[in-house]
């Protein structure tokens, strides 16, 4: 069950309308980053959780990203609201009122017309939410550390952000933003880690013959060696001829067909066999300016 307060979780203060910062802070209002996306993620996750203790914190951190969303979004309403006026009252000659609110490099047109200055359940370039952004698989590990990657990603959508907004009261409330990121990370990455053992994922072991062998596959100038890829416990495979056909087989593909399918396909592959000898003259030929005389042929 939700309960709204109508209090925002931290207050947002314009100093003035500015409609093109508007549509860039729409990359965290419907982008693949931004607060809608965070919130369905781990309100889902939260949804199949049978551990208690993840159920809780998931919930709690859905319902604070619904928390943050109000905020971008009230940011978002409040930087376009000169424009909204202008645009729903027409106090402006039309080529003033374009020129506006397309000025100065202000690419928020599209959605000032289309939505009136709301916020639009879309990224900055107008790309429509989807719930193809909650990238969840049902497993706690894989879904926890790919929560981490993704507070990581939001962190530093609003640093750049941050960095061009020129309005001091608008980066004190995305720097607000900001800074929960970090602490949803570190409520995940603590959770992980209370998962023994948390690695790798799943239940079913590696194969212990490809575990921990790093193959050599990029050689040449700009190789470096790190602890990602020598050392313990890698076993590192530079030679070419063992980094193919690695389960000792012949390394080709193979499939056992019944008899009827086997001919059918032996058909197939006789009927659309290539003629390596032929040399056919093509359209190609009969348009090319190479000089070749086709007629010859």
């Amino acid at each position: 069950m939700f309960m709204h307060n109508k209090k925002l979780q931290y207050t947002v203060r314009v100093s003035e309308p500015n409609p093109g910062l508007a549509n860039l802070m729409l990359e965290q209002f419907g982008g693949p980053q931004g607060e809608l996306a965070a919130a369905m993620r781990y309100f889902t996750q939260a949804l199949a959780e049978d551990d208690p203790g993840r159920k809780d914190m998931l919930l709690d951190i859905a319902t604070e990203e619904l928390s943050h969303l109000e905020i971008i979004g009230t940011i978002v309403g409040l930087l376009n609201k000169g424009a909204k006026g202008r645009l729903a009252e027409g106090v402006e000659e039309q080529a003033e009122l374009y020129q506006t609110i397309t000025g100065d490099g202000n690419d928020s047109h599209v959605t000032q017309v289309l939505y009136g200055g709301g916020p639009a359940l879309t990224n900055s370039a107008g790309v429509p939410w989807t719930a193809a952004y909650v990238d969840s698989i049902g497993d706690p590990t894989c879904d926890l550390r790919s929560n981490i990657a993704a507070e990581a990603r939001a962190k530093i959508v609003y640093e750049r952000l941050i960095n061009l907004t020129p309005d001091a009261d608008v980066r004190d409330a995305l720097t607000f933003l900001m800074t929960r990121e970090v602490a949803h990370q570190r409520s995940f990455e603590k959770a992980l880690y209370a998962i023994e053992p948390n690695f790798p994922p799943g239940k079913l072991p590696p194969d212990p013959r490809f575990a921990n062998a790093y193959f050599d596959m990029s050689q040449g100038e700009g190789q470096v060696a790190g602890a990602w890829n020598s050392g313990a416990p890698w076993q590192v495979i530079s030679n070419r001829e063992q980094q193919a056909a690695v389960d000792g087989g012949d390394g080709l593909g193979l499939v056992e067909l019944e008899a009827d399918d086997a001919a059918t396909l032996l058909r197939y592959a006789a009927r659309t066999k290539s003629k390596p000898e032929s040399n056919p003259v093509t359209g190609a030929d009969l348009g090319s300016r190479d000089g070749v005389d086709v007629a010859a042929k």
